[in-house]
């Protein structure tokens, strides 16, 4: 019997009403918390979370058709990195193969604390066959399915089994996506018969809630500390990681290097946390980072780390702080990450610590002959950078680098560039003049080839009228082009870069270096000793992106280059421009190590070779305690 207030759906209908009433709210800007669902649908949701969409309408719930199930969430993280992770936008697939594609993606979303609700079909909860069809059959764990592999990549994980699991279970979901310090990827596993089966639910389920995002500011002893430890610091570095983009906290950071002198270095997911034109900015640090900041990072007393998880790439797989006394302080939402390295922490949002610091340390400036160095340093850099930007001659093949300084003169300051793999995140990372807080947009925490395409759509979802890039090599274009199909469909005007080098180009570059002597990395024919060696392949990706709908600009030299991404920006629909590159390797080397094991033993010269290179390398390593 139902109650007076109570409202009788199925809980696929009640999760999506449950979903429409809820916000975020941060500095007193209210947003979406769940502003749209992407979907492909199979017997696993087609009559649940499928029927419950169309029930629900547009209004209420925003539907987006997707092409593959692991792009889907590729594209809701791209959303979500737009938005400062305020808002998020939901996923759903039936059981079975597109349960098991959203792997890829939750474990992307989780790795770089960005929020997505994943929503898989499951198998029936009352079982009236056995096996179903897509079921995975485990001879002692009968209560195991095919979504069991999204819990190592989920921040929350339910399979709801009955109706009424799902109000405990939809709250929890929302506390943890809203929560700066737990985001990643939420998993809420929907049997297809209870998605269908109907129940009373109390009105209150459906009532408008507010998830504040809150801020929480530093703890005087541990600020205290802080401020101790910088002002005795006589070489103090800033890494500035993605937290502070999450946080909004880019004035903030400039506040304090303005007011203190204290130079600033950034990961990838930290880039642009300074305009790159800021004295004080020294570009990209670590494996692919700037000499500017690896040299500096090498002699710094005091690592201040802003927002970053240090990857092996940051710290250049433990060899790259060298300084003998070298000390950490870390300001992050998370402890987890706030006690790396051995640190002091700063367990606290980014913008509030930041402006913390700035108070506290107020008439506090480095020397001027530290300031005079690194700035001296970056000019260097910057002299590098235009070299390897600059074309003398207009009618040749274009560079990579080349082919970056043709984008950097086109793009304007409130453009996102997106990338996420091959041989591009380490010349943007050292070359690439981020010029606003959301231009450079680059995902490696997973570096999943793929990503580009499927995440341009999401940032262009969530900033409409900004011109977006998607950077793609041919390998990565190759895994995952089919949401151009989804940009023409919704008339999202993406633009991509499609950049033709016949193969693997950065895998290529470091089997060189490790031994491997490029086996594996070059899409050629075979040769007649069966290696791949042979004449490239005859493909032709720019007809395959036209034949998925783009608009497709073919440009064979520097000139064309510029042409036709002037174009590509004008446009208002889906454009590719096509360039083959000449292959030969022009960026600026690697500053700083990075540990990609190396065979013990082996009998060809380039292996043992490269072993030795290998141990000497290692041997710099520490282990900061």
């Amino acid at each position: 019997m139902s109650h007076p207030t109570s409202i009788r759906l199925t809980v696929a209908q009640a999760l999506v009403r449950f979903l429409s009433a809820q916000y975020t709210e941060r500095d007193g800007v209210r947003r979406r918390l769940i502003a749209g669902t992407w979907g492909i649908f199979g017997h696993g949701n087609v009559a649940g979370v499928g029927q419950a969409l169309l029930e629900a309408g547009e209004d209420a719930m925003p539907y987006h058709q997707g092409r593959n199930e692991q792009a889907m969430v590729h594209a809701a993280v791209g959303y979500a990195r737009q938005l400062n992770r305020l808002s998020a936008q939901a996923v759903t697939t039936s059981i079975g193969p597109g349960a098991t594609n959203l792997v890829t993606g939750a474990a992307l979303a989780t790795i770089n604390r960005l929020p997505v609700l994943l929503l898989p079909g499951d198998y029936f909860a009352t079982r009236p066959a056995d096996p179903l069809l897509q079921q995975l059959e485990h001879p002692t764990e009968a209560d195991v399915s095919v979504n069991d592999t999204l819990r190592p990549v989920s921040r929350y994980f339910d399979r709801v089994t009955r109706p009424e699991a799902l109000i405990p279970s939809a709250l929890q979901a929302m506390r943890v996506l809203a929560d700066p310090a737990e985001t990643g990827a939420v998993t809420l596993a929907l049997p297809q018969d209870v998605q269908a089966e109907a129940f009373d639910w109390p009105e209150e389920f459906f009532a408008e809630r507010v998830w504040h995002v809150r801020r929480p500011a530093p703890d005087p002893v541990e600020l205290a500390a802080a401020v101790q430890a910088i002002r005795a610091a006589s070489r103090p570095l800033i890494v500035a990681g993605g937290g502070i983009h999450h946080s909004e906290a880019e004035e903030a950071l400039k506040a304090l290097v303005d007011a203190t002198g204290i130079p600033v270095a950034s990961t990838q997911a930290g880039k642009g946390s300074l305009r790159h034109d800021h004295p004080a900015d020294l570009g990209g640090i670590g494996h692919t980072g700037t000499a500017a900041s690896d040299d500096l990072a090498r002699t710094a007393d005091l690592i201040i780390g802003v927002g970053t998880r240090y990857t092996d790439f940051t710290t250049a797989s433990g060899t790259l702080f060298q300084h003998p006394d070298v000390r950490f302080l870390n300001l992050n939402i998370t402890a987890f990450d706030a006690h790396k390295l051995a640190a002091r922490t700063l367990v606290c949002d980014a913008r509030a610590g930041l402006e913390a610091l700035a108070r506290a340390l107020e008439g506090h400036r480095v020397d001027s002959p530290y300031e005079t160095e690194y700035r001296a340093g970056k000019e260097r850099w910057e002299q590098i950078v235009e070299a390897v930007y600059r074309a003398d001659d207009d009618s040749a093949v274009p560079t990579q680098t080349q082919l970056l300084g043709a984008l950097d003169a086109v793009v304007g300051d409130d453009d996102v560039v997106i990338n996420a793999a091959g041989s591009l995140p380490g010349d943007l990372h050292k070359l690439w003049r981020a010029r606003g807080p959301r231009q450079y947009h680059l995902e490696y925490g997973y570096s999943c080839m793929g990503y580009e395409i499927p995440a341009a759509i999401g940032v262009q979802q969530a900033a409409p009228d900004t011109p977006v890039w998607a950077l793609v090599g041919d390998g990565t274009y190759l895994m995952m082009p089919t949401e151009i199909v989804t940009a023409v469909q919704e008339g999202l005007p993406v633009n991509m870069v499609l950049i033709q080098n016949h193969g693997y180009a950065s895998i290529g570059g470091l089997s060189e270096t490790v031994g491997g002597e490029r086996f594996g990395t070059a899409y050629r024919h075979r040769a007649a000793d069966g290696t791949f060696t042979g004449a490239p392949l005859p493909v032709d990706l720019a007809a395959n992106a036209a034949s998925l709908g783009m608009d497709v600009l073919r440009a064979k030299t520097v000139r064309e280059l510029r042409e036709a991404l002037a174009t590509a920006r004008a446009s208002d629909r889906p454009t590719c421009v096509y360039v083959e590159t000449d292959p030969t390797p022009t960026a600026p080397p690697a500053e700083a190590w990075w540990d990609v094991p190396v065979a013990e033993v082996a009998s060809r010269e380039a292996a043992a070779g490269a072993r030795q290179t290998y141990e000497r390398e290692a041997a710099t390593r520490r282990r900061h305690l």
